[in-house]
């Protein structure tokens, strides 16, 4: 069960901070699609505010990445993956999965007042990319620490202390003889 805890955090780290970044990515399009028929030459600006979102679903597949490389699903082999391991491999990813998504969603949306000031303002491209950063940094932060958490997850030896098993715990279910 181990694998398929670690591998389920995996595929979230890549699916959630993937839809996320398709949300702000395609929002920021949308606009950007309005904007260009009017001005085409403003492509560059647009096309460099759009693509700040995409950042985070990056971020999400490189940490899916590493994870399924530490379970050894990525052709390693011979690596064993305790539950509590593969547990600890699913909360590693989790940090980039929902500050990723949410963050993608509301960069798209300071990308996109971006555009309009962009339109609306010559030479503004850096104040809006400077704004979009803002956010973006969230999105670092947990990227790093879900990248650090899933590199030291396995070989820690994470078990079930012996304290905590009750090995009379089954005996009620037992059947009277």
């Amino acid at each position: 069960m181990g694998y398929v805890y670690g591998s389920i955090g995996a595929v979230l780290a890549i699916v959630v901070s993937s839809i996320g970044s398709c949300i702000g990515v395609g929002k920021a399009g949308q606009l950007a699609g309005g904007f260009l028929s009017k001005d085409p030459s403003k492509f560059t600006a647009m096309l460099i505010l759009q693509l700040l979102p995409a950042t985070q679903g990056l971020y999400g597949f490189i940490v899916a990445f590493m994870a399924l490389s530490q379970l050894g699903m990525l052709g390693g082999g011979g690596v064993v993956v305790n539950n509590y391991e593969g547990l600890a491999m699913l909360v590693a990813c989790l940090p980039i999965t929902v500050i990723g998504f949410v963050s993608a969603i509301f960069q798209g949306k300071v990308v996109m007042a971006g555009m309009e000031m962009c339109v609306k303002q010559e030479g503004q491209t850096g104040h809006a990319l400077l704004m979009a950063v803002l956010v973006e940094i969230f999105a670092i932060f947990s990227f790093v620490i879900s990248l650090l958490a899933v590199l030291g997850v396995l070989g820690t030896g994470i078990t079930m202390p012996a304290e905590t098993v009750d090995p009379g715990a089954g005996a009620a279910f037992l059947p009277l003889v």
